[in-house]
């Protein structure tokens, strides 16, 4: 493998956790990272990863996973629960010779202390997640998390977002976010399977328990429509949040190539979200070919266009008319999942790293190629 390009930095500490996306997300980038010559130490943060995804870095040569025994902001009730993880963030990056520290919750960048360039991602948050579920201010009793993030946000050389809908509530929260860029999610290419192959049923995929998926409408939709509906996902949160189907068949979390290929059967697959910064199983079901139908929330639009039916996840009769007219129109089903598919083709891991490397490249020093490393 070659070194490290000019201006990228040799070796990333990134950080993530096991519960939600960005676990795929970070793991997908490490491996696009490996492949463009920078090593990668993933650190967890939060609930241990299973042994799946153990096994999954540990199979990325030039990543190696180091697991942190601390908590996600958001699962913290307290800000002195989170005060160490900036410290020991970096010290660890210092320890281990990185050159550029990709920190995958702004509240890790508050008030860290190193000579290393921060990078900060907002994937979500809980006062952008209150804004769009609320919409009222956020109740005192968070206002530590949002001061944490705020003074993330301020503190990090660099705030990527996955959207402009999320750039945008960003700084209609926060106020701030120092110098912005987007960088959208990915998902590899595939093969798949064309609509006339595929089985009537309709597939969703969320943490069901976190009440910005809306369970409730997709609970709703499996009462009405004439389809199974299924429901890829966790139902019970880390926080004590749970949410039970009562007439959609709850597969439960499902290993990433065993989601792919449910994708890859699925005729129409439906995300309610009423919040959603990206939406990366939608953009994996698109690549896998299936019909989206999609809240109609600035982010999907933003996103999906004129590639997905779109409906309103507040009206819940609304939302399953808009899936039975689709399950009844075979050219319909066809032309979206087409549409979906030419969308999802600008997703791409390639373009992904184009955009990640324009935003370190003005952080990260030249290098020589960087030696390998071991994964342990």
């Amino acid at each position: 493998m070659s070194g490290a390009g000019a201006g990228q930095p040799r070796h990333v500490l990134m950080t993530t956790d096991s519960v939600g996306g960005v676990w795929r997300y970070s793991v997908d980038l490490a491996r696009a990272l490996n492949a463009a010559g920078t090593r990668v130490l993933l650190v967890n943060v939060g609930p241990e990863p299973s042994d799946a995804q153990r096994r999954e870095a540990a199979a990325l040569q030039q990543t190696r996973l180091n697991v942190l025994d601390e908590k996600l902001d958001w699962m913290a009730a307290r800000r002195d629960e989170l005060a160490a993880i900036p410290r020991r963030l970096s010290r660890l990056a210092e320890a281990e010779g990185v050159d550029l520290l990709h920190l995958n919750l702004p509240s890790q960048a508050c008030g860290m202390q190193t000579a290393l360039p921060v990078v900060a991602v907002s994937h979500s948050c809980v006062a952008t997640w209150w804004d769009a579920m609320r919409r009222e201010a956020l109740p005192g009793e968070w206002r530590w998390l949002f001061d944490m993030n705020r003074e993330g946000l301020q503190r990090a050389d660099r705030v990527l977002a996955p959207t402009q809908a999320h750039a945008d509530a960003l700084m209609r929260v926060y106020g701030t976010a120092a110098n912005l860029a987007i960088v959208p999610n990915a998902v590899e290419r595939l093969s798949w399977q064309p609509q006339e192959m595929r089985e009537p049923f309709v597939l969703a995929a969320a943490r069901w328990w976190d009440e910005g998926k809306n369970a409730v409408v997709l609970d709703h939709l499996g009462e009405r429509v004439s389809w199974p509906v299924r429901a890829a996902g966790a139902c019970q949160g880390g926080n004590g949040q749970s949410f039970g189907f009562s007439h959609v068949e709850a597969l439960g979390s499902l290993p990433g190539a065993e989601m792919r290929r449910l994708m890859g059967r699925a005729a129409i697959f439906v995300s309610p979200s009423l919040y959603e910064p990206f939406g990366l199983a939608a953009l994996e079901a698109a690549e896998a070919g299936a019909a989206l139908v999609m809240a109609d929330v600035p982010t999907y639009r933003e996103l999906w266009r004129d590639a997905a039916l779109f409906a309103d996840p507040r009206d819940p009769s609304a939302f399953a008319d808009a899936v039975e007219a689709l399950i009844a129109d075979q050219e319909r089903r066809t032309a979206l999942a087409t549409a979906a598919r030419d969308r999802a083709a600008q997703f791409t891991p390639k373009q992904q790293m184009r955009a990640l490397q324009a935003a370190y490249r003005p952080l990260a020093p030249a290098h020589a190629a960087a030696e390998p490393l071991h994964a342990s």
